[in-house]
């Protein structure tokens, strides 16, 4: 896993349970799961607007880096969540090297009548 992720995993994780006065993380662990989630819903919504505007102007220089820092957004606050549930980011690793194996998974999609 990328080193830069690791290690800000790990500044995260020791957020966790203090009470740092002007840390944002430490603020986002007091608040709880409730206040990570909202989080992760919102930059979510904003990473997909990002991707949309930068579409419809692929060359904006401006519109890729907001795009850029919508989805650091979004892993930072992923992360946290990790972190709030205690999953080891080790562990997100090894699936997405087991899945990064797999070749010929693209998976069926079932027939629907539309007209029904």
């Amino acid at each position: 896993m990328n080193d830069t992720l690791n290690e800000l995993y790990e500044v995260i994780r020791s957020r966790k349970g203090s009470s740092e006065e002007g840390s944002y993380t430490a603020y986002l662990f007091r608040e709880g799961l409730d206040k990570i989630l909202k989080k992760i819903g919102e930059e979510s919504s904003e990473t997909i607007i990002a991707a949309k505007s930068l579409e419809a102007v692929p060359d904006d220089e401006k519109k890729r880096s907001d795009l850029e820092n919508e989805v650091s957004d979004l892993l930072y606050h992923l992360l946290v969540m990790l972190a709030e549930r205690d999953i080891p980011l080790e562990n997100i690793d090894a699936i997405l090297q087991a899945r990064s194996a797999k070749t010929g998974n693209l998976k069926k999609f079932k027939d629907v009548d539309k007209n029904s």
